[in-house]
């Protein structure tokens, strides 16, 4: 069976866990049924030598509120497309994907990431977080499905991923309980455990805004075609994808493409309008882009961060514009 992203498959921007069930059956699979014996948890790394517990959670405020954007998915939106923030992380939207020919392939619920000890992970713990955005397993052993980026979660380093689970520990926990998601495509994990994952030195610009831009902000996710459900990293950063009627506010918006190319990209663009596209939602004519893209928490990204993307984005290889897909059609 083809997995289509061509819609709001291709994981929106949120670094936290959309419900879901284990089990290759082909009928519909609720997310509620436990593990006998759930596999232990690889354990959470440490903070760095040096690094208090407060500098941990402000680092994980600092990502979550912005880079890696989790409120984008798992916060509810305004009619405006900025988030409700008096109801932040307490479970959004339903993604349902389809076939052409009808079939649902799941019904994705944006769960409560708060730590309601009810309705939210309130009783996960901080190896436990760590573990389902790496490894896309529940607790109980369970595995986690799309959309969320886990292909490119996986090479997070131990530092952000740790210092994003203990931020979220930290939030206010809101009693919301959110339908779990249902899947009929196996959900059989994305690779071998991962258990380590070191820094990325900010010395090498390009390295650095690569990490950011992939295993943090999961923005190549986005703005990669897909091909057969998986990206095409031969054309990275080429854009094209569909986004159909994101957080029904309706309207359909596509992946620009994002490759140095000089009419067809960003090749002709400075930096400082590169960087105003990122953080104020303008486009290089002045046009006000569609607010899939989380403008109101990229919009304090910190200038050290955008100058590593915005590096990375000029190393790319420069794509000619790809013909987004048929709408309906599989990819």
């Amino acid at each position: 069976m083809i997995m289509r992203r061509g819609g709001l498959f291709v994981a929106l921007a949120g670094a936290a866990l959309v419900a879901a069930c284990s089990g290759p059956e082909p009928a519909a699979q609720q997310a509620d049924g436990g593990a006998s014996q759930p596999p232990a948890t690889p354990a959470a790394a440490a903070p760095a030598a040096g690094e208090s517990r407060a500098e941990l959670v402000a680092h994980g405020k600092y990502l979550v509120e912005t880079i890696a954007g989790c409120g984008n998915c798992h916060t509810p939106h305004n009619q405006d497309g900025s988030l409700d923030l008096s109801r932040s992380y307490s479970g959004a939207f339903v993604i349902t994907e389809k076939i052409p020919t009808g079939e649902t392939l799941f019904d994705a619920y944006a769960p409560n990431i708060t730590p309601d000890m009810e309705t939210g992970i309130g009783s996960w713990s901080e190896d436990d977080i760590v573990n389902a955005i790496r490894n896309a397993k529940r607790p109980d052993g369970q595995n986690l499905g799309p959309p969320m980026s886990f292909a490119w979660y996986r090479n997070m380093s131990d530092r952000d991923v740790r210092a994003i689970a203990a931020f979220m520990k930290t939030v206010p926990a809101i009693r919301n309980e959110v339908p779990r998601s249902t899947y009929n495509i196996p959900l059989e994990g994305f690779g071998p455990t991962v258990t380590s994952v070191p820094e990325v030195p900010r010395t090498d610009l390009v390295k650095y805004g690569e990490y950011l831009a992939g295993p943090v902000g999961h923005c190549m996710d986005c703005h990669t075609p897909l091909v057969m459900g998986s990206n095409d990293l031969a054309q990275i950063g080429r854009g094209a994808n569909v986004f159909v009627n994101p957080f029904n506010l309706g309207w359909t918006a596509i992946a620009a493409n994002i490759t140095p190319h000089e009419t067809d990209g960003i090749g002709a663009w400075t930096d400082a309008e590169i960087k105003r596209a990122i953080t104020d939602g303008v486009s290089r004519n002045g046009r006000q882009l569609l607010p899939f893209m989380p403008f109101g928490l990229y919009e304090n990204i910190k200038d050290e961060d955008l100058n590593a993307i915005v590096a990375y984005l000029r190393s790319l290889p420069p794509l000619t514009a790809a013909a987004p897909p048929a709408e309906g059609a599989p990819e």
